[in-house]
């Protein structure tokens, strides 16, 4: 009986989606569970364990109590079953090759992108990566003419029906400084305080800057900034030399503010946050290559320590 489970009883290939919702239902010991986790209703799973059932001969689970147990013929079929995926998942890395371009901004390709785009090539070595580096409406307008596969930007909910939107989620932006600022030893302040600092601000197209720049303008204030530069990493290791105060995203000094060299300024008076986003093209043709980045940047999105998480699918 087993050696035929790769075949239905008129012949066809399995269908490998029966195969990964049997697993899960075994893992789970639910239908309900293994549905919620796969993301199907627990209608659909329920169908596809009845045809794997039927496709095999043999009866797969029994109910014991609140859970969903393996038959003596269903421990048997898992064995093969997780080797089965596992073969096809080996397979799909080996063949896997190409090129992905990705668009995204300084801070994120900066914070984010190394150890993301170091586990991307682990699990995909034949993959080409390419990054582009621009402000979010230059790289959405290049993804628009089909020169960029995907982008993840930092900025406003984008809302715009030429894009599907895979991923969302908010980022505190921050006033910076260095942690011996007199204004990091002060305790809470505000705002007008703490702009009559020095300042080091990112350029104006910046999305950070940008929307820093219009909220003060709706209050009558501006900052008039002695250093503008497009580049992050600049700009923190000013801060480092307490050279003045800047504007940033909370995630691209996590490390220096975790080790007490920078500090995140309490404004009473101030909040802001933008959105950690990552788009295609809704008449782009979906690579293998995007899947792989999608779900890799959707693993970084539950584990990052400094993003309340809200994904999109």
């Amino acid at each position: 009986m087993i050696k035929n489970i790769l075949c239905k009883k008129n012949g066809g290939i399995m269908d490998f989606r029966e195969i990964n919702t049997f697993i899960h239902v075994a893992n789970q010991e639910s239908f309900s569970k293994a549905a919620e986790a796969l993301g199907y209703s627990q209608a659909a799973v329920t169908v596809q364990i009845k045809q794997l059932e039927e496709e095999l001969g043999i009866h797969l689970f029994d109910r014991l109590g609140k859970k969903t147990v393996l038959t003596h013929h269903g421990e048997i079929f898992y064995r093969y079953a997780v080797t089965i995926l596992g073969t096809v998942a080996d397979a799909k890395k080996a063949v896997s090759s190409g090129d992905l371009t990705i668009g995204t901004i300084e801070s994120i390709c900066e914070s984010i992108f190394p150890d993301l785009l170091k586990k991307f090539h682990q699990l995909y070595p034949n993959v080409s990566v390419s990054i582009v580096l621009d402000s979010p409406d230059v790289l959405l307008d290049r993804m628009n003419k089909n020169s960029i596969d995907l982008v993840y930007l930092l900025d406003q909910p984008i809302d715009d029906k030429r894009f599907i939107k895979v991923l969302e989620a908010p980022e505190n932006i921050s006033f910076v400084s260095s942690s011996v600022h007199p204004l990091a030893k002060s305790g809470p302040t505000d705002l007008d305080s703490v702009i009559s600092h020095p300042f080091l601000l990112t350029e104006k197209n910046a999305s950070y800057r940008f929307v820093l720049d219009r909220y003060l303008a709706s209050l009558g204030k501006e900052i008039k900034p002695f250093l503008e530069i497009g580049n992050t990493e600049f700009i923190i290791n000013m801060l480092k030399q307490n050279a003045g105060i800047s504007f940033l995203p909370e995630f691209a000094v996590r490390h220096e503010v975790e080790s007490g060299i920078l500090s995140i300024l309490p404004v009473k008076d101030f909040h802001m946050e933008l959105y950690r986003q990552v788009l295609y093209h809704k008449d782009k043709w979906h690579t293998g290559e995007m899947d792989a980045f999608i779900e890799l940047a959707k693993e970084t999105f539950r584990t990052s320590p400094v993003s309340d998480e809200r994904p999109q699918e």
